[in-house]
């Protein structure tokens, strides 16, 4: 078992690296703004299950092999790169089709529902070996000498929450502001804002990998 201390200081490095800015910051802001708290929440439970996969994936020892390949870490960042490109076009669509009411009118455009916001945040995280080399890195800091399979996944289940933890108050304030999101034209100011980040996002990852 890990001792509680090391839980508790790996649980805490884990939220703050979630809260540094990037595309999984991004991700869920956009789906609490296009889908409300619950399409947040789901974003964030999305992103959670990816990193407890390359925990996992770390614990097996699959990761450290990905991170050897050039060519497979290379492949997997541009696929990644593609996916955020593809949500910001997708944001910039959105803008110019101008599909959008206020909250106390009829709305033309629909939702962004729970599962379609899991799916984006999940991808978006198996989408990006930066996140592997991150626990690469991190992981052995907390690790006993000699530590096992199950105490890696130990972490991989205190990682699980602390980004659970995270990005869920992260859905919670960005609902709590929703009267302010209320306005169509808010809304589609952040849409071509966030949008613009995601591309952005997306076209330095794909720089990074050439």
């Amino acid at each position: 078992m890990i001792p509680g201390a090391t839980a508790a200081s790996f649980l805490l490095v884990v939220i703050l690296g979630a809260m540094s800015p990037g595309p999984d910051f991004v991700v869920v802001t956009r789906s609490s703004l296009t889908g409300g708290k619950r399409a947040g929440i789901a974003a964030g439970i999305g992103i959670s299950l990816g990193v407890f996969a390359w925990v996992v994936a770390i614990a097996f020892g699959v990761a450290a092999v990905l991170t050897a390949s050039a060519v497979a870490f290379s492949v997997v960042k541009l696929v990644g790169a593609a996916y955020l490109v593809f949500l910001g076009v997708k944001a910039w669509l959105a803008v110019r089709r101008g599909e959008y009411r206020d909250l106390g009118e009829t709305r033309d455009r629909p939702a962004l529902k729970a599962g379609a916001a899991f799916r984006q945040g999940l991808f978006t995280n198996l989408l990006n070996p930066k996140v592997a080399v991150y626990f690469l890195a991190l992981l052995p800091q907390f690790l006993p000498a000699g530590g096992a399979t199950l105490q890696t996944l130990e972490l991989a289940a205190i990682a699980t929450v602390g980004t659970v933890l995270w990005f869920a108050a992260l859905a919670l304030v960005v609902g709590a502001l929703k009267r302010f999101f209320s306005a169509g034209r808010v809304r589609r100011g952040l849409d071509a804002v966030l949008g613009s980040v995601l591309v952005a996002l997306g076209v330095k990852v794909a720089a990074e990998t050439a």
